[in-house]
């Protein structure tokens, strides 16, 4: 039989993992192509033949998601598979016309073709938003079974920026382990926070190998998700967190829908700071969705070392980059902190931008007068840290996971956001873990 042409879509994550589990070693089906959006400088590069396998000797080449029409036409394409998330459902439909005018079938894999089987526990921390806190969800999930007794690993979402060869399997124990891997600023704002928390974090392209290595160490994986992704593993306990600063998207966005309606648990977070009447709507489009899932509300305080350096000062607030641009919020934990202790005036940084943070706020026009702290490269780091100096502040607000001063020259004084999950009422997170698990 002639095997099925066919194009993975993605942004250098979930594209990696369905070809990993789903195409690598199956006979019927000839990946030609990746097809790479949203994260910059992934095309023009090879999924290499070491990742590859036996089937794809010459690896296969990542191509701009621009050129897809030309790909299915050039290359003679049958299907189209859509791998990536945080889009809106008419996004989807907008690329399945496209594909599909251009001859091509479209296709989306489920959980049944993707997830593997651990043979430990898993705890899987998703969300139905980019931006949702589902980092401070993590940790909290990881503290409490660390308080239980068990040995707790975090498996992170990929974000596989450099040599994937090198990046197969990664395993991170210090903060040095990060320097040893050259993580981008992304890269650290997801895995420094777990180090600091004291849990050990897995990562890298290769997931089937990356579990089977983090179950010989541990009793229980905790699957910390990527965007609003579902897991790539089967889960035993399913947190979902939905964000009411968005109302709506938990329906709209894909595959936020798909987690939402997997999930075991819904966690409501930033009730603290929403709009009363949208954490109601949140509350009863969850329910909708997955009647029998339990709901917790909870809040994310933040927490700054000097609120009175903050009052009267003119402030330039610095965000978690994918919050802002996929994730489409407008402003965060460090924008909120400047209101709250009294900020003199928040300054636009878009005047200011260069390179390629000017392009980042082309491309995504919604970003509010915040700035995303885009570093997935040396270059962009540098334009990073050219746009903050040419803003003129008294003070930098950041409100992203890690201390951005460990990682950028910052000439201003700064100070840190952080914010950490507190559930309010019942049922709590630490009821629910020691019914399913009780104590080793």
């Amino acid at each position: 039989m002639t095997p099925i042409r066919t194009i993975i879509m993605g942004a250098a994550g979930r594209d990696f993992h369905n070809f990993n589990v789903a195409f690598r070693d199956n006979p019927e089906y000839e990946i030609v192509a990746f097809t790479a959006t949203q994260i910059p400088d992934i095309e023009g590069r090879l999924y290499p033949s070491q990742l590859a396998g036996s089937r794809y000797p010459a690896g296969i080449p990542i191509y701009a998601e621009t050129d897809l029409v030309k790909l299915i036409h050039e290359k003679q394409v049958d299907q189209v598979v859509f791998s990536y998330s945080d889009v809106s459902h008419e996004y989807v439909m907008h690329k399945a016309s496209l594909v599909l005018a251009a001859g091509a079938d479209f296709r989306l894999l489920g959980l049944s073709a993707t997830q593997i089987k651990s043979t430990k526990p898993v705890v899987s921390v998703c969300a139905v938003r980019t931006g949702s806190g589902k980092s401070q969800t993590s940790r909290r999930v990881a503290k409490i079974l660390r308080s239980m007794g068990f040995r707790v690993a975090a498996i992170r979402h990929p974000m596989p920026y450099g040599d994937l060869v090198k990046q197969t399997v990664q395993r991170y124990a210090s903060f040095e382990d990060l320097d040893k891997y050259e993580c981008t600023i992304e890269e650290r704002e997801e895995y420094e926070p777990h180090l600091a928390n004291g849990s050990i974090v897995y990562a890298g392209v290769d997931y089937e190998r990356i579990l089977r290595q983090a179950e010989q160490e541990v009793d229980i994986i905790l699957w910390d998700g990527g965007n609003n992704d579902f897991p790539f593993y089967v889960s035993d306990l399913n947190i979902v967190v939905a964000d009411p600063h968005r109302p709506g998207h938990e329906r709209t966005y894909h595959p936020g829908e798909t987690t939402a309606r997997t999930a075991d648990v819904f966690i409501i977070n930033k009730v603290d700071t929403a709009n009363p009447e949208n954490v109601i709507t949140v509350r009863e489009n969850l329910w909708a969705l997955n009647p029998d899932a339990v709901m917790i509300e909870a809040a994310s305080p933040l927490f700054v070392d000097d609120p009175a350096a903050i009052r009267n000062r003119r402030v330039l607030v610095i965000e978690d980059g994918p919050t802002l641009t996929h994730g489409e919020m407008a402003y965060g934990a460090a924008y909120v902190a400047a209101r709250r202790f009294g900020a003199a005036e928040i300054i636009d940084p878009r005047p200011y931008a260069v390179g390629s943070i000017k392009a980042t706020y082309a491309k995504y026009p919604t970003t509010g007068k915040v700035l995303p702290a885009m570093g997935y490269g040396d270059e962009q780091i540098a334009e990073l840290e050219e746009t903050i100096r040419n803003v003129d502040a008294d003070l930098v607000l950041i409100g992203t996971p890690i201390d951005l001063g460990r990682v950028l020259r910052i000439d201003k004084p700064h100070q840190r956001v952080r914010y950490e999950l507190q559930e309010i009422g019942q049922p709590t997170l630490d009821e629910i873990l020691r019914a399913k698990f009780g104590t080793k």
